[in-house]
């Protein structure tokens, strides 16, 4: 008798596992159940189509047609209101009930409100899905001023689709600067520039105290804790995620700011398995529980659940993840858990290169690189295969770094 396979999500987390169970199981019966109107399509990409540099033609990666190849059941606009463990089952808010020998939750996260008086008015935007970003095209294209809010990798989509759609911004950050956690004030600066020059003014130790809307119910301005005022007829709002965890509640699942996974990706509950942002998995890397949103890592977590899903134990999720930003005339990459660590090292190189690396342990455990990703590689491998690099980060920060200088330094002590 053939297993049944259900997976909640069709993001790439999602998408991936269907997949790879496929190809591994011919005669399974595997049914996809996703809140949204429309098939798997490039999160990365929908950027570019609200910035006004794509159609959306390029950014959609599976038609329906897609699953039917491959004789998957895909249930659009249909979301789930009941997991029931004990008997193997999920029921939808039409009232119908799918039974699975193993389950899949990529369920992913909403955008957080920001609780202020006038955060749902017409013009205060959250960039999550395809159809986030056909309104925020829209919106944008006939705005004048925008206000953005969140200091971190997702605001910064915000201002440069301000940027790219001729729409004076003002970024409205709490902290002295742009994505403070990861970042010192002078790799920050480079950013600070590269966003006043495309007419998106940082303003720091600022936020939003609440959002001024006119007699239609459209945002017309945000005040700031200070009290000053900044007119906006558009507003981009980034503030972090709320992981969808409520879905779980009712059961024994293991919770604890998201799903509750091993390096597998398996739940306490051996028939259900997670993927994607809501995880909160086992980083054999950093040695503890650890969450990661990239693009590459959900894929990769789709991947692996599935085959723990048919083989539990035969593969484990190793996994350095990458983050790039594209808006600006210099690359930028972050990547493992910048955000992490007890110990770091950074340097800056003439006017527009700078890099860091964050350190646990004497392991590197994340980094950002600004202007030059060419040590990118050495970083990630040093990172993999868990060298202590403790005592040399001055060899860590030679301009044309690579993995071979430890080494000779090593050598040469």
């Amino acid at each position: 008798m053939s297993q049944s396979f259900v997976i909640i999500g069709d993001g790439i987390a999602g998408s991936s596992a269907a997949e790879t169970l496929r190809e591994e199981e011919p005669d399974a019966d595997i049914t996809v159940i996703t809140d949204e109107g429309e098939a798997l399509y490039n999160r990365i990409l929908i950027k570019e189509y609200a910035k006004g540099k794509l159609p959306e033609a390029p950014i959609s990666i599976h038609q329906e047609g897609w699953y039917e190849e491959r004789d998957i059941d895909l249930e659009l606009n249909t979301l789930v209101v009941d997991i029931r463990t004990d008997d193997h089952e999920v029921e939808t808010h039409e009232g119908d009930v799918y039974g699975y020998d193993k389950l899949l939750l990529a369920i992913g996260g909403t955008p957080q409100q920001l609780p202020v008086d006038g955060s749902d008015a017409d013009g205060v935007h959250h960039f999550w899905t395809f159809q986030d970003a056909r309104r925020i095209k829209e919106s944008a294209d006939d705005a004048d001023d925008a206000v953005i809010v969140g200091a971190g990798l997702l605001g910064i989509d915000f201002a440069a689709i301000c940027g790219a759609q001729g729409v004076s911004g003002k970024y409205l950050m709490r902290g002295n600067s742009w994505w403070r956690y990861a970042l010192s004030e002078e790799g920050a600066e480079l950013m600070h520039e590269a966003m006043r020059e495309r007419g998106v003014e940082p303003v720091f130790d600022s936020g939003v105290d609440h959002f001024e809307v006119d007699d239609d119910g459209h945002v017309e301005a945000a005040v700031d804790p200070n009290g000053d005022r900044y007119e906006a007829d558009f507003a981009g709002v980034a503030i972090g995620l709320n992981l969808n965890t409520e879905l779980v509640e009712g059961t024994d699942i293991e919770t604890d700011d998201g799903i509750v996974v091993d390096e597998y990706m398996r739940t306490n509950d051996e028939d259900v398995f997670a993927a994607g942002d809501i995880t909160r998995f086992y980083d054999v890397i950093l040695g503890e529980q650890a969450q990661n949103g990239a693009w590459g890592s959900a894929k990769e977590q789709g991947t692996i659940a599935a085959k723990n899903m048919l083989d539990y134990g035969s593969e484990q999720f190793e996994w350095v993840s990458s983050y790039s930003i594209t808006h600006f005339d210099f690359p930028f990459l972050s990547f493992g858990h910048p955000t992490l660590g007890d110990d770091e090292v950074m340097k800056k190189f003439g006017d527009d290169e700078w890099r860091r690396l964050a350190l646990k342990d004497g392991k590197i455990v994340g980094g950002v690189l600004i202007g030059n990703l060419a040590p990118q590689s050495a970083y990630k491998s040093l990172m993999r295969e868990q060298v202590d690099v403790s005592g040399q980060k001055d060899v860590l920060m030679k301009e044309g770094f690579s993995v071979d200088d430890l080494e000779t330094e090593a050598a040469a002590e």
